[in-house]
């Protein structure tokens, strides 16, 4: 069987012109065109039969339209290799490429490192998400005090005599219909938060996009009609994606509001309204070119103190 087994990988490599007998231990390795190298070792088996097996390595890149027959190219994958993980935070600038709802290529944009490549902190996202929620609460939630209630002050019965416990209102917080002591009235509810911390925060949120490959940049987000099948037909080609927010730098077109109101898992913004908890909700964000612009330069903006 082994005898067999050898002789089949001898005849599939046509290159090998002769064999000759070599001890356990020696091993060569020969130089042949085109860079590639052959290595010939020997192999014993329980015969003590001696087979010359030759194995090429070569050192040219192997792609599926190779012709020159050094690889099946059927046993070639088609798909791209995935390159080695960048490291993230070192405030590089980045080259993603541009296209549209028609998936046309449109160039590429360099994204400033300053703000889409910055150290991920989950502890400033903490905060910045704490701060924003916080801020939103309405806070008119209230409840009536002794005094606020209606009903009458009069003390309801004697003081002594009727063998009931002493009262002084029917108003108070033990009777149905009482006041309420020590409820909540209305106040804000917001927290203190520096401006640095909350831009720091944005920044965060879109590097952590960027560096998921989950940011992706259109030259416009023009679309031919308000009807809904426009946005439903791009996102079912969008890969591992549940949510998507979508970013203008201008104001809303009526077209797209039209488009994605029926629509519960796409949402608009405009690049003013762009926030954290917003990107954090939504798994996948698509930015206009102008949009990105904007962002940029509202990062760059002096902080007023």
């Amino acid at each position: 069987m082994a005898l067999s087994i050898s002789r089949r990988i001898l005849r599939s490599f046509a290159s090998l012109n002769s064999l000759r007998p070599l001890s356990a231990s020696n091993v060569k390795a020969n130089t042949l065109g085109d860079g590639v190298s052959c290595v010939e070792s020997s192999v014993f088996r329980k015969d003590e039969s001696l087979f010359l097996v030759c194995r090429r390595y070569s050192t040219s890149l192997l792609t599926p339209d190779s012709s020159d027959g050094s690889f099946p190219s059927d046993l070639l994958s088609k798909k791209r290799v995935s390159t080695p993980e960048r490291e993230i935070g070192l405030l590089q600038d980045l080259v993603i490429p541009v296209t549209n709802f028609n998936n046309e290529d449109k160039g590429f944009m360099c994204l400033a490192g300053d703000v889409f490549d910055v150290p991920i902190r989950k502890d400033i996202i903490h905060r910045v998400v704490r701060w924003q929620l916080a801020k939103r609460q309405q806070g008119t939630h209230s409840t009536k005090t002794i005094s606020e209630v209606s009903g009458t002050g009069r003390k309801p019965w004697n003081q002594k005599g009727t063998g009931r416990a002493r009262h002084g209102t029917l108003r108070g917080p033990q009777f149905r219909g009482g006041a309420t002591m020590h409820g909540p009235k209305p106040r804000s509810h917001a927290i203190k938060l520096n401006k640095k911390v909350r831009r720091l925060g944005l920044k965060i949120a879109l590097s952590a996009r960027a560096a998921e490959g989950k940011l992706l940049v259109f030259e416009d987000l023009e679309i031919p009609s308000h009807k809904t099948k426009n946005i439903v037909n791009y996102f079912n080609q969008l890969e591992n994606t549940k949510k998507l927010l979508v970013v203008d730098g201008d104001p809303i077109s009526e077209k797209l509001k039209l488009a994605t109101q029926n629509v519960h898992y796409v949402n608009v913004l405009p690049s003013i309204g762009l926030n954290v908890y917003s990107i954090l909700l939504h798994d996948t964000l698509v930015m206009s070119r102008d949009a990105v612009n904007k962002i940029v330069e509202r990062m760059h903006t002096p902080i007023n103190r």
